[in-house]
């Protein structure tokens, strides 16, 4: 990640426009600002939610609430609670998201 060209400034996340998105189960709603190629989201995903997809994107995200299950595509998984986060490359190991309490989440990608 390369941070330029951005002033400081504040984001009020209740006032940013939700979008939702649905998943296989469930669905997450993710409020997004784009800063530059810098995209920073906060998301929360439904109790019972699993992604519809395998994520090759890279992140750097931040569990705030819940619990998110983390399962990439060698079989491998991962747990996060409050607290918690985890960091992955662009193309890096494709991932995908479930859980079943619900989960909130600070992601910059």
């Amino acid at each position: 990640m390369d941070i330029k060209n951005i002033p400081f400034g504040t984001t009020d996340w209740a006032q940013v426009e939700p979008e939702k998105h649905k998943g296989i189960t469930g669905f997450a709603t993710w409020r997004t600002q784009q800063f530059g190629t810098i995209r920073v989201r906060m998301v929360e995903y439904s109790p019972g939610y699993l992604a519809d997809h395998w994520c090759s994107k890279g992140h750097i995200l931040l569990c705030l609430e819940g619990e998110l299950h983390t399962e990439l595509d060698d079989g491998r998984t991962f747990v996060l609670t409050a607290g918690m986060s985890y960091q992955v490359a662009d193309n890096a190991e494709a991932h995908r998201s479930s859980t079943a309490i619900g989960a909130k989440l600070f992601i910059v990608d």
